[in-house]
């Protein structure tokens, strides 16, 4: 039989609460698997039960609100991704993701991953994947009901409804809340003890986090396959790497609070152009590359929330 790896996770879009990754070889037919967000909470329940009882592996991996909110929502995503991984230890043949991004890249899993959008009704093992990533999930943010009364996070799951924004304004955040998140930001992104030195790296860093993930969905949306993402060395640094047809791409994301600042391209000096021309040098000595274009990309962003707004291939 041939034995898939299926990941997928819940919690990415909530204000308050853990990411969770659920990873599943199923091995078996479980009749009615579905994405989790087509089921009912109690069919997911029944569900997990039969999927942790005749799957050949299945684990979840966590990343709490303070660790997401410490490397931003694209590190958090590879971090909880390679945590429930590293406990399947059954062989398998393939691992699909659900979406666009290989969370894997960078480490020995990543060549054998493909990604998938919608693999969540496409393919039943990530299905499993999702249903127990979603019910652990749950089940954690009910618990928090007796630990934080007044936030409903039983019924909402830390969701940015109006119940949980009225319990917000009222009682103020808990440890659990993701401060990073632009809604919440007001409420300290920081612990208060830091230094405003530390609040600006900090938010410098979720900004950077974040406007690369926007930077790269869009090159996928354009045909591209993420590579890489956050190549380093001790001389130098790619922000992405990615492939269209048989050309390699090296981006530079660069961001502006604003269009009063300038475009982000104006930042690609001709110092940084050195090195990102270094950096490419390098990465294609250590990288051997045949029968492929090599070309530099600058991504601009801009906006509180990032979004791309041009992407210019530098000669």
């Amino acid at each position: 039989m041939y034995m898939i790896l299926g990941i997928d996770e819940a919690g990415r879009g909530p204000w308050a609460g853990p990411l969770v990754v659920g990873a599943v070889v199923l091995g078996c037919e479980i009749e009615g698997l579905n994405d989790s967000k087509k089921l009912t909470k109690k069919r997911r329940e029944v569900l997990e039960v039969e999927i942790l009882a005749r799957a050949q592996a299945a684990a979840t991996g966590w990343v709490s609100a303070k660790e997401l909110d410490e490397v931003g929502m694209s590190e958090a995503l590879r971090l909880a991704t390679r945590r429930a991984v590293e406990q399947i230890t059954v062989p398998y043949h393939e691992i699909i993701i659900d979406g666009t991004v290989n969370f894997l890249v960078g480490t020995s899993k990543g060549d054998y991953v493909t990604t998938l959008p919608k693999a969540d009704v496409l393919v039943p093992s990530v299905s499993a994947a999702s249903i127990i990533a979603k019910v652990a999930r749950d089940r954690y943010m009910a618990e928090l009901d007796g630990k934080h009364p007044g936030y409903g996070f039983k019924s909402h799951a830390g969701y940015g409804v109006a119940a949980h924004r009225a319990a917000i304004d009222k009682l103020g955040v808990t440890p659990e809340h993701r401060l990073s998140f632009a809604p919440l930001q007001k409420y300290g992104y920081v612990p208060k003890t830091m230094t405003e030195k530390k609040t600006a790296i900090v938010t410098t860093r979720y900004i950077g986090n974040a406007s690369e993930e926007v930077a790269a969905n869009e090159l996928v949306r354009q045909g591209h396959k993420i590579i890489e993402r956050n190549w380093k060395t001790k001389y130098c640094e790619i922000d992405i790497i990615s492939q269209k047809g048989d050309v390699i791409y090296f981006s530079e994301v660069k961001h502006r609070k604003n269009d009063k600042e300038g475009d982000g391209l104006a930042a690609i000096t001709p110092k940084k152009l050195q090195q990102m021309q270094f950096a490419v040098r390098l990465y294609a000595h250590n990288n051997p590359l045949s029968d492929v274009d090599l070309r530099l990309l600058a991504v601009a962003t801009t906006g509180e929330v990032p979004c791309v707004t041009d992407i210019l291939e530098i000669e």
